[in-house]
């Protein structure tokens, strides 16, 4: 059966971007220094992204404007308006936990959940997220756009793996 994965970055202080929504500082500590590409690996058991519109639209405008960088994926964006969707982009009109559960049952590859907190939280409410792939950057950003905010439930994970390069440190942890 098809994992679902949450791959993302976050402050040492819990947040997945500034309080401007900004994600300019997901770097490591030393500028000069090029990261490890740990994102080619994950990326090989993946063929379905779920985002919220926001996400999309910080993708599309500041992060990727020239391509959409999730050509090989099926993208399902998570939105209110109406779109006309593409070959591999599809937007959607659905809660985050029912889509989810949806395209579990499908045929295919694991389901990266990029973003935002507005999917990802209830999410990890309803406990459907199947491994937490959780890149700590190394600074502090006092406010912003929480990862996980009050979760009314506990949730016990088992830690799967670690890695740390330039001042970051990777944790996956998966459901017990």
């Amino acid at each position: 059966m098809r994992k679902v994965i949450l791959y993302i970055g976050m402050s040492l202080d819990g947040y997945i971007a500034d309080e401007n929504g900004r994600v300019d500082w997901l770097s490591g500590q030393d500028e000069e220094r090029e990261n490890e590409d740990t994102y080619s690996e994950f990326i090989k058991g993946i063929d379905t992204v779920v985002m919220g519109r926001k996400t999309y639209d910080q993708v599309r405008q500041e992060l990727s404007p020239e391509i959409w960088p999730y050509e090989t994926l099926t993208s399902y964006i998570i939105t209110h308006r109406n779109e006309k969707p593409t070959d591999n982009i599809k937007f959607v009109r659905e809660e985050p936990c029912g889509l989810t559960v949806r395209l579990k049952e499908m045929q295919g590859k694991d389901i990266w959940i990029c973003g935002g907190s507005s999917i990802i939280k209830p999410l990890i409410r309803e406990n459907l997220i199947d491994e937490y792939h959780i890149s700590l950057i190394p600074v502090i950003l006092g406010d912003g756009i929480p990862l996980f905010g009050n979760g009314k439930r506990e949730i016990k994970l088992r830690l799967k793996h670690t890695k740390i390069y330039n001042g970051i440190t990777e944790l996956v942890y998966i459901r017990r």
